[in-house]
């Protein structure tokens, strides 16, 4: 009789234990969007890239597009799990039980390059913030993609009432737009939109280590392009970038980067000098920009880091495959190698970890669980054109693992 007392009572005593733990995160760690590694968001070989794009329809209700590009050729929707909720904070929990699954009946589209859902939601009026989340399963190896948007929160000035459109109707989902191709842009509330572009260029960034801010235009050149009717094909026709709103007098708005047929490659001799710049000198910069053959000095360039032709021409390959990765996964207003985290992911590669804060993204470089790895910190800012600009936190002491890899990348040794 006392052993049984005894066994019940540990038995109570551990369940609330287990309880206790389970709420707290002490011991048994719970997935939110702090703690989980969304390394397959800026993966080099992803089989996927889901997005979320909000189309506000009152200041709590959002029609939410959820196009999921397919990367690898020809997937089957049977291979992956889908699911999707809207989280109140970037700490809230969440387990597959607690999320929707998403069906093949659910799909609005199912086209040669995307999965495409469509979710309404309504935020409760007391709910001070809102994020829809997407999280999407390879059943075949385990693998796991994530995605999220803020839709109500402290770094965000608004959603567009209006969507813009693929000529199939699948929602334009790119950070860039080729010039010259058409959007189809659509509206339950405005009849026509305005268009102001911008054509302004952008230096390349200075490099983590270098701690005075950046010099900034003191003016921006903006150009009132007028308005045009809702339900038809648009081009965006100069490069630069474009800002288009339903109101002028509101925050809310769509940015639209447009950008030369070859993006996200490199297109000319001039831009390639451009792009060595996180891996050369100054002097070697220098010299490359006063070259009135560009080629001939690129080609005298590269062979010259390397010491052999073979070689100089992997490391060609390599370093502009990152530039490409870099623009299609960082471009905003600027192209993405000339923002910080294209310019971390060009010469540092993919993180191996990376973490969500609502105020930051951080990334990990390195065995996560050693003292040894380092940490990229990049500050979300807010910002009228996006709802995710990220500056990175400059210090001295990312200088070491700066210099070793762009020692790396001269001795053509860098391998990602």
């Amino acid at each position: 009789m006392t052993t049984n007392k005894i066994s019940s009572k540990f038995h109570l005593f551990f369940t609330t234990l287990l309880t206790f733990l389970l709420a707290s995160g002490s011991g048994f760690s719970q997935q939110t969007l702090e703690t989980t590694n969304q390394t397959l968001r800026y993966s080099r070989y992803s089989r996927l890239s889901p997005k979320i794009i909000p189309v506000k329809i009152t200041e709590r209700s959002f029609l939410l597009q959820i196009p999921v590009e397919k990367l690898e050729d020809n997937p089957v929707f049977d291979d992956y799990e889908f699911y999707f909720t809207i989280l109140s904070s970037y700490n809230q929990a969440f387990q597959n039980e607690n999320l929707t699954r998403l069906q093949e009946n659910d799909l609005k589209k199912n086209t040669a390059n995307h999965f495409y859902f469509e979710q309404r939601i309504q935020i409760p009026e007391e709910q001070e913030e809102a994020i829809a989340f997407i999280k999407i399963v390879d059943t075949r190896q385990g693998d796991e993609y994530y995605y999220h948007m803020d839709l109500i929160g402290p770094f965000i000035l608004g959603h567009p009432n209006f969507g813009a459109y693929y000529g199939n109707d699948v929602p334009f989902d790119q950070n860039f737009l080729i010039q010259e191709e058409a959007l189809l842009f659509k509206s339950n509330s405005a009849i026509s939109l305005n268009r102001f572009f911008y054509p302004t260029e952008f230096a390349s960034p200075f490099p983590p280590m270098e701690t005075k801010p950046a010099p900034a235009p003191r003016e921006v050149e903006v150009v009132n392009q007028g308005d045009f009717l809702v339900n038809t094909p648009r081009t965006f026709d100069e490069k630069g970038y474009y800002f288009i709103q339903s109101d002028t007098n509101s925050t809310e708005g769509l940015l639209i980067k447009t950008v030369s047929q070859a993006f996200p490659r490199v297109e000319t001799w001039e831009d390639m000098v451009d792009m060595v710049v996180y891996i050369s000198t100054r002097r070697e910069h220098e010299t490359l920009m006063e070259a009135t053959d560009k080629k001939k000095a690129l080609d005298q360039y590269w062979i010259g880091l390397t010491k052999d032709e073979e070689a100089a021409k992997t490391l060609i390959r390599e370093y502009f495959r990152q530039i490409e990765f870099a623009n299609i996964l960082f471009t905003d207003f600027k192209e993405g190698w000339k923002t910080d985290r294209g310019m971390v992911y060009t010469v540092m590669g993919p993180p191996t970890g990376v973490a969500f804060r609502q105020n930051a993204e951080i990334w990990t470089y390195g065995d996560l669980n050693s003292n040894s790895k380092i940490n990229f910190t990049f500050a979300r800012v807010k910002n009228i054109l996006t709802p995710n600009y990220y500056i990175l936190n400059r210090s001295r002491a990312l200088q070491p693992e700066w210099f070793k890899s762009i020692t790396l990348w001269r001795s053509g040794r860098m391998d990602f």
